[in-house]
């Protein structure tokens, strides 16, 4: 409020004085003339400090306009009058006189027709060359060189280093394969490849990486096609659909002249289906059992079967010795079968006059010994 007071002083003595900064209330052009100003002259200026002179005179004062005041600004703020960014600026000369501007020029196309033309081609490496967009040669490794960039443009590949196609991709859902027993198995394998022909495998091939993948998934399809389940989850099984999956791709990426070498496919994972994974397992214990009861049996059969061949054996060795002499032999034969056979009871047959035929003589044995008196020594205190 004392701001407006003393503003408001001011004013009234501006008008006690008879003078109207903004010029007299009979004056309708505006231009704040005073009555003093003399009659046909050229006025001293305005005494409105904010309107321009109206004669285009030097008297009096003006605000800025907002046009000057952009005018005196640039981009970044007030423009200077000198310096090297200001209107006095000039590009420095050559001891001639001359300008440096077209040397820097000329340097600069210079370079850039050298970064252009000049090519290090690395040593598993080949690139081909394109003129005004047409394919044209093939370069090798080394240093090379080519017409400049728009004329000629080289593309650089890397042909020996070794590639890798998983299928499925990492986060995709399950692969599930048909085989030739109707079951499904869920397979995961990575193909490896590089490129035999750069020149195929630039201009024959929309997108190689894809046809990669499409002829993997094709070739995979068909040969487990043809094995049963199990073998698909056993070692050779599995090795034989990897040799089956590649020599499958790579006739077919050479019908389609696509310059690609396929150098293995490696089977990751063969399960059975998520749904089914716990009957599975179940019926593969029940196999697993199956299969060492069945080589029990057999262990059994041949120890059976090589018993017998010894037993064989040794009768043939007998009956050469039977041949020769007969009567000893029978005799001996006899004599060897009663003692293997009353060996093996408990019986004992005498036969001689005044005693009993038979005789429980091992029976007797056992009960004497469980009969037998024992006697328990106690020792007394003192002794």
């Amino acid at each position: 409020m004392r701001i407006f007071d003393g503003f408001g002083k001011r004013i009234g003595l501006a008008m006690a004085d008879g003078k109207n900064p903004w010029g007299s209330k009979g004056d309708s052009s505006g231009d704040g003339g005073d009555r003093d100003a003399p009659k046909g002259g050229k006025s001293g200026g305005p005494k409105n400090p904010w309107l321009p002179p109206s004669g285009g005179g030097d008297g009096g004062r003006r605000g800025p306009n907002i046009e000057d005041i952009f005018k005196s600004r640039g981009p970044e703020g007030p423009r200077r009058t000198g310096g090297p960014g200001g209107p006095n600026f000039s590009f420095p000369q050559r001891p001639g006189g001359k300008s440096w501007f077209p040397v820097a020029i000329v340097a600069i196309l210079v370079i850039g027709l050298l970064a252009t033309s000049v090519h290090l081609i690395g040593p598993q490496q080949q690139a081909v060359v394109k003129t005004l967009g047409n394919y044209s040669r093939t370069m090798d490794s080394g240093l090379q060189f080519s017409a400049p960039f728009p004329i000629e443009t080289v593309d650089v590949e890397d042909v020996q280093g070794v590639r890798t196609v998983q299928i499925p991709e990492s986060g995709q859902q399950v692969k599930l394969i048909l085989t030739g027993d109707q079951n499904l198995v869920d397979l995961s394998y990575i193909v490896r490849w590089n490129i035999s022909d750069l020149e195929s495998f630039k201009f024959r091939l929309v997108d190689p990486i894809e046809t990669v993948n499409e002829v993997a998934e094709a070739a995979m399809r068909a040969a487990v096609a043809e094995k049963a389940l199990d073998e698909t989850f056993s070692g050779q099984g599995r090795a034989a659909i990897e040799l089956d999956v590649r020599e499958r791709m790579q006739r077919t990426l050479d019908s389609y002249g696509a310059g690609i070498r396929v150098l293995g496919v490696e089977i990751e994972k063969a399960d059975p289906p998520a749904e089914v994974v716990d009957a599975f397992r179940d019926v593969q214990v029940a196999e697993q059992n199956a299969d060492a009861a069945r080589n029990q049996a057999r262990g059994y059969a041949q120890q059976v079967l090589a018993r017998a061949e010894g037993e064989a054996e040794a009768f043939d060795k007998v009956y050469e010795q039977y041949r020769l002499a007969p009567e000893v032999t029978r005799q001996r034969l006899y004599y060897e079968t009663m003692e293997r056979v009353l060996s093996e009871t408990d019986k004992t047959i005498v036969e001689t006059e005044g005693v009993t035929t038979y005789l429980p003589l091992p029976e007797i044995r056992r009960r004497a010994q469980q009969n037998a008196p024992t006697t328990t020594v106690t020792a007394q205190e003192g002794q």
